[in-house]
């Protein structure tokens, strides 16, 4: 019988429970040796110079992550390419365009409003992608979205984000667990960089970030969270995101992390009146709308709705059945470790 993508996270964390629950997840256990041993076979023979890599004219920086889910890889990808656009670089971001069915996905949508001064290509053959960002656009760097797995093209960095709600040492391969490879593959990082620290106890962050140094201490290490910065609406609306605090708010969001963008509401001091959660990269429906306007309905009167800017791209309404629409736009803010990481993009930059 076929299993929902919810009721599968619901499955790997322990969340069902009983006899059935537990064969389950020792089949989806047993299920993982074969998926191993096929991405050591791949991964080995990238090490082994076996499977052809292309090397673009110009430097890689790929951002990336371990799992299946999301980490928070658009705030970050947006950070880097400010990074080398404050200081002159032409970059191109590149991606596959997972879940796109018009030519460009939330994410992309996302980035060219934050961005409106770095192209963004989406093809599933990024190595193409590569020689016509260079050729065709005259681009001095690229930064690969979603491509720690993607090693058909030379990177001159590999960056890797992990969640630290989520930590490696505490999950397992795909399809028993979120992880699309063996936590060996961090081997490869050039930097780690652990995302949404302010929503797990600090002793627990730093047990991660220890447990990653004590394997890998040369490779650098960044903590840090995701921060709202402005709420934003129809027809280039902003306003602080202050103005949530203390507001009934309708929350709702079709994302990889949906528990996450719910403590960022309540981290605002808003009220959740009700929140409503999608499947991640979901294209909304005509009949999707209609459904949020009847839910909006619902809500306590004054209640305000908000979600996150990807949703929000593929929306573009100021309002449902009367009630203010606002997204909150979020931003990556370093903790610790903002210096060694400028530093390994230092290191790559072009002269």
């Amino acid at each position: 019988m076929p299993i929902s993508a919810e009721g599968w996270y619901r499955l790997i964390r322990g969340e069902r429970r009983g006899p059935l629950a537990a064969a389950a997840r020792f089949g989806l256990r047993l299920a993982s040796g074969p998926y191993g041993l096929g991405v050591w076979w791949r991964n080995r023979g990238f090490d082994r110079g076996r499977r052809p890599v292309f090397r673009a004219a110009v430097p890689v920086v790929s951002v990336g992550n371990l799992t299946l889910g999301g980490t928070g890889k658009t705030p970050c990808v947006e950070w880097v390419a400010r990074y080398f656009r404050a200081r002159d670089v032409r970059v191109t971001i590149l991606s596959r365009g997972y879940g796109s069915e018009a030519g460009r996905n939330d994410e992309a949508m996302v980035l060219e409003e934050n961005l409106p001064d770095v192209p963004h290509l989406q093809d599933p053959d990024r190595a193409a992608a590569a020689e016509r960002a260079v050729e065709e656009l005259e681009s001095e760097l690229l930064v690969l979205d979603d491509g720690f797995q993607h090693r058909r093209l030379h990177r001159d960095l590999d960056v890797v984000l992990i969640d630290a709600m989520c930590p490696p040492a505490c999950d397992h391969l795909f399809p028993r667990g979120t992880l699309r490879e063996p936590v060996s593959g961090l081997g490869r990082a050039g930097a780690i960089v652990l995302t949404r620290c302010d929503q797990v106890p600090p002793p627990e962050v730093e047990a991660v970030r220890a447990w990653l140094a004590d394997r890998w201490p040369q490779t650098p290490i960044a903590t840090t969270e995701h921060r709202p910065l402005a709420l934003v609406g129809i027809d280039d609306a902003s306003e602080p995101v202050e103005a949530l605090a203390g507001a009934a708010v309708g929350g709702f969001c079709g994302i990889g992390n949906p528990a996450g963008f719910r403590h960022t509401l309540e981290g605002l001091g808003a009220t959740v009146a009700d929140f409503r959660a999608f499947p991640d990269h979901h294209a909304y429906t005509r009949a999707d709308v209609e459904s949020l306007t009847r839910w909006a309905e619902s809500l306590p009167k004054g209640a305000v709705l908000a979600t996150t800017q990807k949703d929000w791209v593929k929306l573009r309404v100021g309002d449902l059945a009367g009630r203010k629409l606002r997204a909150v736009r979020i931003g990556l803010h370093f903790r610790d470790g903002e210096g060694a990481f400028a530093a390994a993009l230092e290191r790559v930059r072009p002269s």
